[in-house]
């Protein structure tokens, strides 16, 4: 009697605990042991305070999406062409899972840590309990039942998006709550297709956008909207049309032999669709249709610099923003969305965007320079550095011995390598170029000096009074270089470049009064819908028509449209839009648009997806990397392109394995309907 009475006062002051923590913490609040522990699960759901924190729990597991260097869960850049990185982990934990992954250390049993599969069935689980139990709380009004319906189907959906994307097509249990205690035989289904799957996916993404809210307010910044769904079908509808999803070479050359052994259907169709780029561009138009989000910019001020002249392929370009690149500035428009410096609980270009404490701590301390207290080997490859063009619109090589020099025959007749840097400084924006700098480095576009940091660029760091505007120096005997950091060290930029774009000018890790302003990162952004808009429509050769919810979008290859949305991230910019000429092929259309976003998203956990979902990622890929000369002691060595690294560990593996993370050994041994993904076997 006396321990039953103890154990209900026990269970009592819980329950009291958890209430006060779900009503106090605004962060996801995972309770689920508590209930495990303590007493049975279900009463979890006696009431609408403690299904709320349950929910939030669930969307808990989640890793952490800023997280996309040294972390275990996604490729990330380092997976692709965009970033390399001279230490990898071989043979010890691995803090860099998207170096092995383009290394080709990556197999069915050893993932580099990632085990991520198991982790979003415990998501489902819970939310499918949830789901179960969603009419018991006698306190739950309509509107909150609505509200937390509409949450829970995102984060169920959330978590199937995690997977289609990383592992491709999932196993779909619905709203079955799968028991705990059951033999194997119980628990071995086969996985869907990934046509099946991808419908499944964005239809609870549709289902919960009807029941979520369309703003969540400052205090909840990092809640999916309505927006935020939606934004995610988009995203989902685009790759399920691009070649690798959807018939054509590809999908015959990646999955033609994959096949479920249970029935013997392809995994993939074998068959294309062009109504999936149709559903694509409407998915993308419903958002934009919104009138809620719009890109970020600054106005022009004193510092703007002025747009480049004779601009005479875009007739538009000289108007004011948004109908050209006149009246902004282009840099800061850019910068301030990922530095700090706006406000991203209010900026509208952040469809859905969270807190980020992880960019200063990890992110930025591989970036900053040695001298500076960081790392200084996060790195950017020369192909990004190429792919910016030049400040007028031009590609580095229509620009080559005009406004673009690399070389001593870029320069007029006559000239030496010591005319290959700037004799004078600049400023623009609040961004200090000094004189000096090689000029492969001088006229670029502004989201080149917001993103990339390059040998003898300024880090301001003007919190610190001592550390501030600090030259970067990556020569083999400077402090920042190979040789001045120490021989044996990792710390210094392997390709000479290093991503800067999360850096404010402000922040410094050493000396006096330095500090950091708190940093954001943006899952999706408005830029992405309109790029995929573009893409979707240039994918069309006839007229289709969409129904999506109530409404009706009659889409065809309509240049005009095409324009105006690829257009808006050009100018933004400060760069002129498509020209007539480009945009009467649609091969060149699309070949912009793929130049556009893997300078445009950066680093932002794109690239690796975009490259497979065009089918071209062994082409991307066979490429070699490629960057300045880390050895070079003097500026003659140092500014030639290499390879960068001797070591085997960083030979690039390409395999069209890669395409996705092999499921878990285990989990095969398990369940014998499962079949395993192309290529690990």
């Amino acid at each position: 009697m006396r321990t039953s009475i103890i154990n209900k006062i026990v269970k009592a002051v819980i329950v009291v605990q958890l209430i006060v923590m779900a009503t106090s913490c605004k962060d996801y609040l995972n309770i689920d042991e508590y209930f495990d522990d303590e007493f049975n699960i279900d009463e979890a759901f006696n009431n609408i305070r403690n299904m709320e924190a349950y929910m939030w729990g669930a969307a808990a597991e989640f890793n952490d999406e800023a997280r996309t260097i040294r972390s275990n869960y996604t490729p990330g850049p380092m997976a692709t062409d965009e970033a390399f990185n001279g230490l990898t982990g071989a043979g010890t934990t691995n803090i860099y899972y998207g170096m092995d992954f383009a290394t080709g250390n990556i197999n069915p049993t050893k993932f580099g840590g990632l085990n991520q599969w198991g982790k979003y069935y415990i998501i489902i689980r819970k939310c499918n309990l949830i789901l179960q139990n969603l009419e018991r709380p006698e306190d739950m009004t309509t509107i909150d039942r609505q509200r937390i319906e509409g949450y829970t189907r995102f984060i169920r959906a959330y978590a199937y998006y995690n997977i289609l994307v990383d592992y491709g097509p999932p196993i779909l249990v619905g709203d079955e709550v799968l028991n705990t205690n059951e033999t194997m035989e119980y628990y071995d289904r086969p996985r869907a297709t990934y046509d099946e799957a991808m419908d499944y996916t964005c239809g609870e993404l549709e289902k919960a956008a009807q029941l979520m809210p369309a703003d969540v307010g400052l205090l909840n910044f990092g809640r999916p909207t309505k927006g935020a769904a939606l934004a995610l079908v988009a995203r989902l509808r685009l790759i399920h049309a691009s070649p690798l999803y959807n018939g054509g070479a590809a999908a015959r050359s990646y999955f033609g032999n994959w096949t479920r052994k249970t029935d013997g259907v392809h995994y993939v169709s074998q068959q294309y669709d062009e109504t999936r780029w149709a559903v694509a561009a409407a998915a993308a138009k419903r958002v934009m249709d919104m009138g809620q989000y719009k890109l970020y910019t600054v106005p022009a001020d004193e510092k703007t610099p002025v747009l480049p002249a004779n601009i005479t392929s875009d007739l538009d370009f000289y108007k004011p923003y948004p109908s050209g690149a006149s009246g902004i500035d282009a840099f800061r428009s850019y910068s301030d969305i990922f530095t700090g410096e706006s406000v991203a609980a209010i900026n509208p270009e952040i469809i859905w965007g969270k807190s980020a404490p992880y960019i200063n701590s990890d992110l930025n301390q591989g970036a900053l320079p040695p001298t500076l207290g960081g790392w200084g080997r996060f790195c950017v490859t020369q192909k990004v550095v190429d792919a910016y063009l030049m400040e007028d619109g031009r590609t580095i090589h229509e620009a080559r011995g005009d406004a673009y020099f690399e070389t001593v025959a870029d320069l007029p007749s006559g000239s030496t390598f010591n005319d290959l840097f700037t004799e004078q400084s600049r400023s623009f924006s609040g961004y200090p170029l000094n004189a000096g700098v090689f000029k492969m480095y001088a006229n670029r576009e502004m989201r080149f000096y917001a993103s990339v940091g390059f040998n003898e660029a300024v880090w301001q760091a003007l919190s610190s009074t001592t550390l501030y505007n600090h030259t970067a120096k990556y020569y083999f005997q400077d402090l920042d270089g190979r040789g001045g950091v120490s021989a044996s060290s990792p710390n210094y930029p392997i390709t000479g470049y290093v991503i800067k774009k999360w850096v404010h000018p402000y922040d410094a890790k050493n000396g006096t009064g330095a500090r950091q302003l708190p940093k954001f990162y943006a899952m999706i952004r408005y830029a992405e819908i309109l790029l995929s808009y573009a893409e979707a429509l240039n994918n069309l050769t006839g007229t289709h028509t969409v129904q999506l919810d109530e409404k009706s979008y009659t889409l065809s290859r309509n240049t005009d449209e095409i324009k105006n949305a690829f257009n808006l991230i050009r100018y933004r910019a400060g760069l002129p839009g498509l020209s007539v000429s480009q945009l009467a092929s649609q091969t060149e259309v699309q070949k912009q648009i793929e130049r556009e976003r893997m300078v445009e998203f950066l680093w932002e956990n794109r690239r690796f997806y975009d490259v497979r979902r065009w089918g071209i990622y062994e082409e991307t890929e066979r490429e070699p990397i490629m960057g300045m000369n880390p050895d070079g002691a003097t500026k003659e060595a140092y500014y030639r392109r290499v390879i960068p690294g001797t070591s085997s560990f960083l030979t690039r593996e390409v395999n069209k394995r890669a395409n996705w993370v092999p499921l878990p050994q285990d989990e095969l041994r398990n369940l014998p309907s499962v079949d395993q993904n192309p290529g690990y076997n």
